[in-house]
């Protein structure tokens, strides 16, 4: 579908011709989650939708995603909506945002077949409208011109953009680095960056995710000879490698390696297998299929013959590697016998449950190589001296950090004052907060649209992070006892309350303690007022009421406390 068969829908009134609002929704302040709007005249473009991964204390949650109620509430002035490259922290939400907005998806080849990938497994009855932009390309959605600037990531096909507006231009840099050997050949591309900055640009955009490294981001192509340094010192053991699903180029040279010494790749979990056969299939990794085998026939390849690739750098529950490392793995079963190697580094938040698995494989007797001395990880992100060579190939009039907890935004900002872009130039933003500027002035309104984020359990919607996360921290810090009352028509009892506790104190220990409640209980049931001030919301209240106070004299913190309430006709 071309560009030129999309309809422009007439929207609400946005800001005034000459100005730009840059509103991020998601990814500042954090890692994850990023998301955000540009606005100028009645048109509105959005820039990648991603998720976060839950934190330890986020119990029960699968991921977060942002809240995007101000993308419901403009729906009608959204012209599209931009992704810059695959990785779950940017395409991650699409599958709750973008059916209810429903705006064409623009991106680059391998970026659409994972979306559409993912909607196929997550939204069947939803078929995204997809563009197709190559690197270079430009394409108009409302007054806005994008053109996709090449940027070397960890992801083939990663995109930063320009987009010229009547205000001005804003280059968003995506998330880059500046691998001068990739694995692929794809550089980022420092003419088309240099280029606009000549041009003059309003607004530029930043990944910010490693400014607190000094120097530069050492090349991705050290993996592969880190593997082949290992094949050489374990020839006879067998290697299970974890590494993101979505690091192609790893996975890309993994596949090389094992070929030059003949060895048998069964790739292992879900998203692995799914992620690099589709690459393999669009022609983004170079392989000879029969290096290739399925995880149901690993076990029949010789030890010294074979290297698992598996889901689990990041200590997920359910990943192959966690599952391996308990004993619980369908096809793989660890051993003395096995090195285990991880690809890659713990994402902040992720620590305790990368060391956990960690553990668990030197309990299972194998030989574990995780060390970042060892040249195990390369970031996809660029370290201070890329950023500060981007900033100087740009020369942005204004500048806003993206992407990293609050201290890599603030480190940021003031890399950009170094780079001689003024302090009132440089904007440390929050999420919710709104920048208007054009090429005179700028202003922020803080928290001036509805931000945070929205938990997923499975596949459902939670409510608001604060709500839904307290009552499952009170029910895990100090347990939950649940009453459950049967009364007649009158409100009577027609038998004794039923008490049962959960992670508080075992009910058939507590003899006194449950005596004293049913007491307590059925004097409030005797005092009920009458039949008209009566009903089961005002009784579950008075018992809990009661209840607490009885449970306060056998504990300092009480329990969460349900009252059911159940009316028998007879």
């Amino acid at each position: 579908m071309s560009t030129k068969d999309l309809r422009r829908r007439p929207g609400k009134k946005g800001p005034a011709g000459n100005e730009l609002r840059f509103i991020p929704l998601g990814g500042l302040g954090q890692i994850g989650k990023n998301m955000f709007v540009l606005e100028c005249g009645e048109d509105i473009i959005v820039v990648d939708c991603g998720l976060m991964f839950p934190d330890e204390e986020m119990l029960g949650i699968d991921f977060v995603i942002p809240d995007a109620s101000y993308l419901f509430e403009n729906r009608e002035r959204i012209r599209g909506l931009i992704l810059t490259h695959g990785h779950e922290d940017h395409i991650g939400s699409l599958p709750f945002i973008l059916p209810r907005i429903d705006v064409p998806i623009y991106g680059t080849k391998l970026t659409l077949a994972m979306v559409e990938a993912k909607f196929r497994d997550s939204c069947p009855d939803y078929t995204p409208v997809s563009v197709e932009v190559g690197s270079g390309e430009r394409f108009s959605l409302g007054c806005f011109s994008v053109t996709f600037l090449s940027v070397c990531h960890s992801i083939p096909d990663g995109v930063g953009l320009a987009m010229e507006t009547p205000a001005g231009t804003v280059i968003h840099t995506g998330d880059f680095k500046l691998d001068p050997t990739p694995v692929d050949g794809r550089i980022t591309d420092y003419s088309a960056f240099a280029e606009y900055g000549r041009k003059g640009v309003l607004l530029m955009l930043s990944d910010s995710t490693n400014v607190e490294r000094p120097g530069f981001t050492q090349s991705e192509r050290i993996i592969g000879r880190t593997l082949e340094r290992l094949l050489r010192l374990h020839r006879n053991r067998r290697v299970v490698i974890a590494a993101f699903s979505t690091n192609l180029h790893r996975a890309q040279q993994i596949l090389q390696v094992a070929s030059r010494f003949n060895r048998k790749v069964a790739l292992m979990g879900r998203s692995m297998v799914q992620n690099v056969n589709l690459a393999i299939d669009l022609g983004y990794i170079d392989v000879d299929k029969e290096t290739l085998v399925p995880m149901e026939e690993a076990n029949r390849v010789p030890d010294n013959k074979l290297i698992v690739l598996t889901t689990g750098s990041q200590g997920e529950p359910f990943s192959g590697l966690v599952r391996m490392s308990k004993g619980e793995h369908r096809f793989i079963n660890l051993g003395p016998g096995d090195l285990v190697a991880v690809f890659a580094s713990p994402i902040p938040g992720n620590e305790r449950l990368v060391s956990r698995t960690i553990n668990r494989l030197f309990e299972c007797g194998c030989e574990v190589v995780y060390d970042r001395d060892q040249e195990v990880h390369v970031s996809g992100h660029a370290a201070r001296e890329e950023l500060k060579m981007m900033l100087s190939i740009v020369r942005p009039q204004y500048f806003v950090p993206l992407h990293g907890e609050y201290r890599h935004l603030v480190r940021h900002a003031k890399l950009a004052q170094e780079m001689d872009i003024p302090q009132k130039n440089t904007f440390v933003l929050q999420n919710g907060d709104v920048l208007s500027l054009n090429s005179s002035k700028a202003q922020v309104r803080r928290g001036a649209v509805p931000s945070g984020g929205i938990l997923v359990d499975g596949m459902a919607l939670g409510e608001m992070q604060n709500s839904l996360l307290k009552e499952r921290q009170e029910i895990s810090e100090e347990g939950i006892v649940i009453i459950s009352l049967a009364l007649d028509s009158e409100f009577r009892p027609v038998a004794r309350p039923l008490i049962e506790s959960v992670g508080f104190l075992h009910m058939d220990d507590a003899e006194e303690l449950r005596g004293d409640l049913v007491l307590e209980i059925e004097r409030a049931l005797e005092k009920l007022p009458g039949r008209t001030g009566r009903d089961e919301d005002k009784i579950a209240q008075k018992i809990r009421s009661r209840a607490r106070n009885v449970l306060r004299r056998y504990s300092r913190t009480p329990p969460v406390i349900r009252v059911q309430v159940m009316v028998v006709e007879r």
